[in-house]
């Protein structure tokens, strides 16, 4: 038999103070490497969440920085004022505002989806895994819809459903059996009697 197998185990994420101080690490390390340092924020990002979109965007923010640098290596002098030197600088600071918005962003949204499926495994409900992905977002599983069971026929019922009695405080309701149970064993104490009568 082949089938979609049962999804592993979510861990635990961390405690949300963790996490907010990584977050303020990862992003203090770029702001205070006036943007040189962006590229950290997103190899963390990448190697937590495991996307290949993540990863190329990593490469893309260390490219960024790496062009920054040359363009400001470029300038004669201490001072900023080539057309180059300014691109440079604007680079610089519009990857890292860049990089801090999609950090925080896709990390928080990426551990709330953690937490979510966590709290839905420990109450016992297990997500379905997606035929398509791995659980990995990579590549496909089996394509093969699943497996489904015929329906069992119904055989209708011989007798009517009796309805429910309806619902009575709990002192009523112990009168009522007590009543009903001395009633059933006066019919039991009369039929025995007569049936031991008979022989």
């Amino acid at each position: 038999m082949q089938g979609q197998g049962h999804a592993q185990p979510v861990q635990r994420p961390p405690h949300d103070a963790v996490l907010v101080l990584l977050r303020l690490v990862f992003v203090a390390a770029g702001v205070f490497s006036l943007g040189f340092l962006a590229w950290v924020m997103m190899l963390r990002l990448a190697v937590v969440t495991r996307r290949s979109a993540d990863y190329g965007l990593l490469v893309a923010v260390a490219a960024a920085d790496v062009l920054s640098l040359v363009l400001l290596g470029s300038e004669p002098g201490d001072d900023v004022h080539t057309p180059g030197g300014y691109l440079g600088i604007t680079l610089l600071f519009g990857v890292l505002l860049a990089t801090v918005v999609y950090y925080l962003v896709a990390d928080v949204r990426h551990f709330q989806r953690r937490r979510e499926a966590y709290a839905a495994q420990a109450y016992g409900y297990t997500p379905p895994v997606s035929p398509y992905t791995t659980g990995m977002g990579t590549a496909p599983l089996d394509t093969r819809p699943p497996h489904t069971p015929p329906p069992i026929p119904q055989q209708p019922a011989a007798h009517p459903p009796i309805p429910a009695p309806p619902q009575r405080p709990a002192p009523a309701r112990i009168e009522q059996v007590r009543a009903e149970l001395d009633e059933l064993s006066d019919y039991l104490r009369k039929h025995d009697g007569h049936h031991e009568s008979g022989r």
